[in-house]
């Protein structure tokens, strides 16, 4: 009974956001069919392209559609830069510092343990380290290279860090693969920066590029249209928005995947699938590659989860495939 009452205050909320017109559509459909006819139709209109081209007329879209991060570390290797952008009072991204960086020796995307390259991607920083060799300066921040799409690609190696430089000794204009920056400038960028809301960029190029809305409220319209499926059981129009190439973080490949989500379908069990947090960003380094991530809650009578998602998905004709997903 509590859980009932608690749908129907949330779908009523809910209502409260729409138009009038909506509304009163809502409403009748309220009156004769009840509150999961309502939330089912706006379950679908999340789908409506419509809505992402007026939802997004306003947002800041210079990296991608984002709504977790309140900074954004950029780092053009080929300028030897590190960039600090951060949110204003707008919701708009500012640049805040820009640092002078080292790189690795060699140009181009790290793929295997002590290629001296410094990766190509999009990464989380996932620790500070206070205490380390002098070597590293006074401290240094963990990436989480690799990420999804690296393991997809098969590359490997660990340990790049954004770093300072040397305190007794004497250091090469390169790095093994790190980031490294002035002493002064990490201990500027430590008051400056929360670790757990804060993005790192890293390309060979300018990575502050303006990012088309278009693409991006074509690829947020298909993303409900995933979800939209994956609630409601429909499993054809699911697997349609993954490609053969597909394979998961663990391993599981298109054919094991779509064996076990046609065992979880046919169980037609009613889920609560609600997204938190989505992030929409181009993959630097790559033609139509976008990295998808978001908080994911999910309950059913056989399962529940909250916890993060990453997907990796390409556009194709302008359908989205998922190659990864973690």
């Amino acid at each position: 009974m509590r859980n009932r009452l608690k749908k129907a205050l949330l779908t009523l909320v809910l209502l409260s956001t729409y138009n009038l017109s909506l509304s009163a559509n809502a409403l009748t459909q309220y009156r004769m069919y009840g509150i999961e006819d309502i939330r089912k139709q706006m379950d679908f209109d999340l789908t409506n392209r419509e809505y992402w081209d007026n939802y997004l007329k306003d947002i800041d879209t210079q990296f991608g559609y984002i709504e977790a991060y309140q900074s954004i570390l950029s780092c053009d290797k080929s300028n030897s830069k590190l960039t600090l952008y951060m949110k204003d009072a707008q919701n708009r991204y500012k640049l805040k510092k820009s640092y002078t960086a080292f790189t690795g020796k060699m140009s181009g995307d790290k793929a295997t343990e002590g290629d001296l390259k410094t990766p190509i991607g999009i990464y989380n920083l996932t620790k500070k380290l206070s205490k380390v060799d002098s070597f590293y300066g006074p401290m240094a921040f963990v990436t989480s290279y690799p990420n999804s799409y690296d393991l997809y690609r098969k590359k490997d190696g660990s340990g790049i860090w954004i770093h300072g430089l040397p305190i007794d000794q004497e250091r090469d204009s390169f790095t093994k693969g790190c980031i490294a920056i002035n002493n002064s400038s990490i201990e500027c960028l430590d008051k400056n920066i929360d670790i757990s809301n804060t993005l790192l960029i890293i390309n060979e190029t300018q990575t502050h590029k303006k990012v088309e809305k278009e693409a991006l409220s074509n690829i947020l319209s298909q993303i409900f249209t995933w979800r939209y499926a994956w609630i409601y059981n429909d499993l054809e129009s699911y697997l349609s928005f993954y490609d053969s190439s597909f394979k998961r973080v663990n391993g599981t490949d298109f054919e094991n995947f779509s064996r076990y989500k046609t065992r979880i379908f046919k169980k037609q069990e009613e889920k609560t699938i609600r997204f938190k947090n989505i992030n929409v960003i181009p993959y630097p380094g790559e033609e139509n590659i976008y990295q998808i991530t978001f908080f994911e809650i999910y309950h059913s009578k056989s399962f529940s989860f909250n916890g993060n998602k990453v997907l990796i998905v390409k556009l194709q004709d302008n359908k989205i495939k998922i190659i990864t997903e973690k």
